[in-house]
């Protein structure tokens, strides 16, 4: 790890300890903000002790880090335009690391202190649309291509998916319990228990489901949540030391040669479909391997990239034997290469089966360049663990107590739960990320609904405020930031 500061100049170092200062800063916010959410309803239903949950719940959340992957890291990173992605080692990529991070830190802190069931993920999406859109006015580029729609609308839908189906869920879960064990002391709240039964805690079965599936949650949002501050490291250690990032410096021999092999595969694809492609590929039409003076990922340069890129892989077994430049080089050359597969597979004269191969050549060609050391990984779960142990009882009360007229009964904190774990357990399968605030406390609504207790509006109104501001807020914040360091730094 440390040998990452070896030959760097001392200003160079500091800019890095600061980037990584904040990510990991906005982790740990992330950890006490959203996993308030995890263990709101184990807490409240009294089924654990307040400290027992927060630890348990911080030792998930870590585990979910280590086992979760990078799909959804990239899924975050890819929101941003492939030429912004290229360019991160100048001072427009510090820049832009900065200024949504510092907005994204701000909203979560806010929401937080109002005890406010606010996203995490809404906000650093938010943030980084800003920055994008942003980055297109400062530079030129039409605001069409400030910003990966694809990406942007799959994210959105299952932001938008994501807690309706929580609602619905949780609700129909809890109406069938009710139909069919209607008799059961599932169905008490915490207070009537108490008077009713003279006991504290929950009946076993509801209890160890309670438990159990907190620490689901806990888990799925680790593996969820935690990958976006690992993209976001990412970007910072490639914008700031890219000879020593831009690429899997530790991919095997074996790895090179899939990557080489993806690329010669992916222009026989394109020979092989040039009849509906040769166009808007420009085949056939200056296809020597001299690249352009000024470099930029258009599909018209998809094959003098594909050429470079193998005359520089060429008999390479180890990224290491490349020069810094030479890594960064091979770095553009596959995001550029990747995003034109990216906007192929969008045209209509390809049949679903070749843009099914296209899909997998697109997994190739990145497996170098969408990676995580294990140091990374390693310091986002643990950042994100640690801030589970704190800041945790705003969110309780209002989840706990405030959705609803009624206190929650142990049934319906079991129902919201079940279905929160499985919906974002099921987004991370399709690299998809989704808040666990917006999953849970939708769950938690619908399951008062179907208890007939009705909802608080006062909460639900801040809520669904928070829900709707949460994106224009911070889009606005990260573009006033990324603006104004663009204008007085860069």
């Amino acid at each position: 790890m440390f040998d990452i500061f070896s030959g760097l100049d001392f200003w160079v170092v500091v800019s890095l300890c600061l980037a990584l200062g904040f990510v990991l800063a906005f982790e740990f916010i992330n950890g006490f903000h959203d996993t308030a959410n995890a263990v709101a309803t184990v807490i409240y239903t009294k089924s654990m002790p307040p400290n027992t949950a927060v630890a348990l719940s911080g030792l998930f959340n870590f585990l979910g880090v280590l086992l979760g992957g990078v799909g959804v890291a990239y899924a975050i990173v890819h929101l941003l335009p492939v030429e912004l992605l290229i360019a991160v080692d100048t001072g427009h990529g510090l820049a832009m690391v900065f200024s949504l991070l510092a907005a994204a830190i701000v909203w979560n802190l806010g929401t937080w202190y109002f005890g406010i069931p606010a996203s995490s993920s809404h906000t650093l999406i938010g943030s980084i649309l800003g920055v994008g859109l942003t980055n297109a006015v400062i530079t030129g580029i039409p605001l069409a291509d400030g910003i990966n729609w694809k990406k942007a609308v799959d994210i959105g839908l299952s932001l938008v998916v994501s807690p309706v189906t929580g609602f619905l869920l949780a609700g129909l879960m809890l109406w069938l319990l009710r139909r069919y064990l209607p008799l059961s002391k599932m169905h008490k709240t915490p207070e009537l228990r108490r008077e009713v039964d003279g006991k504290k805690h929950p009946p076993f079965w509801n209890r160890l489901a309670l438990v159990l599936s907190a620490m689901g949650v806990s888990f799925v949002h680790g593996s969820n949540d935690g990958q976006k501050g690992i993209g976001l490291i990412m970007l910072v250690l490639i914008g700031i030391v890219p000879g020593k990032f831009v690429l899997d410096l530790d991919s095997t021999t074996y790895q090179i040669e899939r990557t080489r092999d993806a690329v010669v595969h992916l222009s026989q694809f394109y020979q092989r479909n040039s009849a509906s492609l040769g166009a808007y590929l420009a085949l056939g039409r200056g296809n020597g391997s001299e690249m352009p003076a000024r470099f930029k990922c258009e599909p018209t340069q998809t094959s003098p990239t594909i050429l470079s890129l193998l005359s520089v892989l060429n008999g390479v077994k180890d990224y290491r034997d490349l020069a810094p430049e030479t890594r960064a080089q091979v770095r553009r050359n596959l995001l550029c290469l990747d995003d034109t597969a990216r906007k192929v597979g969008k045209l209509p004269q390809l049949d679903g089966r070749e843009k099914a191969d296209l899909e997998k050549l697109r997994k190739d060609l990145t497996a170098t360049t969408e990676y995580a050391p294990l140091w990374v990984i390693v310091a986002v779960a643990l950042a994100l663990g640690i801030g589970t142990m704190v800041g945790w009882k705003r969110v309780v009360e209002t989840v706990g107590e405030k959705i609803g007229r009624q206190g929650m009964t142990y049934a319906q904190g079991m129902c919201a739960q079940i279905v929160a774990a499985s919906a974002i357990g099921m987004a991370n399968l399709f690299s998809l990320p989704v808040s666990t605030t917006h999953v849970l406390s939708s769950g938690v609504a619908g399951t008062m609904v179907a208890n007939g207790s009705g909802l608080r509006g006062s909460t639900i109104r801040n809520i669904l405020l928070a829900w709707v501001l949460t994106l224009p807020a911070t889009m606005g914040l990260s573009a006033l930031l990324f603006w104004l360091a663009t204008t007085l730094f860069v």
